[in-house]
């Protein structure tokens, strides 16, 4: 066996599954879970309606390209949504299972083994793929721990020289989870340079980009490039989805758009990974890809939720809305396990110890102190889990 799955970490699920162990919750109050961050609301019908229309499409084999007409749509999306020139879709898009399967395999086709000691840089606290995904690629993962302090951006000047030197790839998390964090464009920039100055690729997780408040949207790495001159995007490759934007984790069906030159090896990869999407997904796909309405529709939902929320819970938790993403990240009174123990035990509300979400890192784990809460379910449940978890707080003063 590959002596790396040994470093693997536990999933934060299993993590969580272990804290509560024999932990009985309330019964006589229903469960509510704000722990993990799988969207609740309503698939839209006519995207459903699509995935059936495209069944005959299961009489072939996919390829791992997909069709002209779902790449084409994908690089339209694009250039309507960031205002940049739209990306060729033979060369610059290319679809994928999930942006979850393709943060995973980028690694792999990406990380240079012949090279002494390959490091991966990401964010912490972090989407725990790509730690995973650095440690089978055979790299050492090194963080960069996001702060309050700091108003949560990547500080690159925690990592030395050397660490650059080796760095390989770099992730980042645009909105971030957990924080809901948009990068500005000066970080950009000094992003941008480090990758010239010291060769990295970038990986640019942007799988929540369409939830976001009024018309303030989220800036995006290719955005970011065009603004620079960068029409090439070189050395930078962007991951989407639809789960989020759309309501259809279940679809998995994703893309990745930037650097040709990149994107033609990570293809040559996946032709072996055997991950093409499937035909019906495709056929559904296009009709999202295509529709906005019903985005600007999940939207609306968010944004009640978000209000309702931190108008209940700010008399006792400093809560605010974030820049964009549907995760509340919120300092515990206390530890964040024994909240989240606390609260599942007497409330039968579930929430994710910050802690689980980071490692430590420079001396502390940014995530410690910290809950993030999703607030993916229904309006009236998410409002009856924020009153549970004021009587908590409320109760512990």
């Amino acid at each position: 066996m590959n002596p790396e799955l040994d470093r693997l970490q536990p999933y934060p699920f299993q993590k969580l599954a272990e804290l509560f162990g024999d932990t009985k919750p309330n019964a006589s109050l229903k469960p509510i879970s704000l722990h993990i961050g799988e969207p609740k609301h309503a698939t839209p019908t006519f995207i459903k309606d699509m995935l059936v229309a495209g069944l005959e499409g299961l009489a072939n084999y996919p390829t791992t390209s997909g069709s002209d007409m779902l790449r084409a749509a994908i690089a339209h999306w694009l250039e309507k949504r960031y205002g940049i020139p739209e990306p060729d879709a033979k060369t610059q898009v290319l679809p994928v299972n999930g942006s979850r399967e393709a943060l995973f395999s980028f690694a792999q086709a990406v990380i240079d083994r012949s090279r002494p000691a390959p490091a991966v840089v990401c964010p912490n606290p972090f989407y725990q793929i790509y730690e995973g995904a650095a440690l089978l690629a055979g790299a050492t993962p090194h963080f960069l721990n996001t702060l309050p302090e700091d108003g949560y951006a990547l500080n690159f000047a925690q990592l030395p020289e050397e660490v650059w030197k080796r760095t390989q790839l770099v992730y980042v998390c645009s909105p971030g989870n957990p924080t809901g964090r948009v990068m500005p464009l000066a970080e950009w920039q000094t992003l941008f340079e480090m990758s010239d100055r010291y060769g990295f690729v970038i990986a640019a997780d942007e799988c929540y980009s369409e939830i976001y408040f009024g018309e303030d949207k989220p800036l995006g790495a290719l955005q970011a490039a065009h603004k620079f001159g960068r029409s090439d995007y070189r050395n930078l490759v962007v991951f989407s989805s639809l789960s989020k934007r759309s309501n259809v984790p279940g679809m998995r069906s994703g893309f990745v758009a930037g650097d040709a030159t990149i994107l033609e090896r990570f293809k040559l990869y996946r032709t072996y990974h055997g991950c093409a999407m499937n035909p019906a997904i495709q056929t559904a796909s296009i009709a999202a890809w295509k529709d906005e309405t019903h985005v600007e529709e999940n939207r609306h939902l968010y944004e009640q939720k978000f209000d309702a929320v931190i108008d209940l819970l700010a008399p006792v938790l400093p809560v605010a809305r974030p820049d964009a993403g549907f995760y509340l990240w919120v300092r515990t009174p206390g530890s964040d396990t024994a909240f989240a123990q606390s609260l599942y035990r007497d409330y039968n509300v579930s929430v994710l110890p910050g802690s689980f979400l980071a490692r430590e890192a420079h001396g502390v784990n940014p995530g410690a102190g910290y809950v993030r809460m999703a607030l993916v379910a229904s309006l009236e449940e998410t409002l009856e889990a924020a009153r549970r978890i004021r009587q908590l707080v409320a109760g512990s003063k």
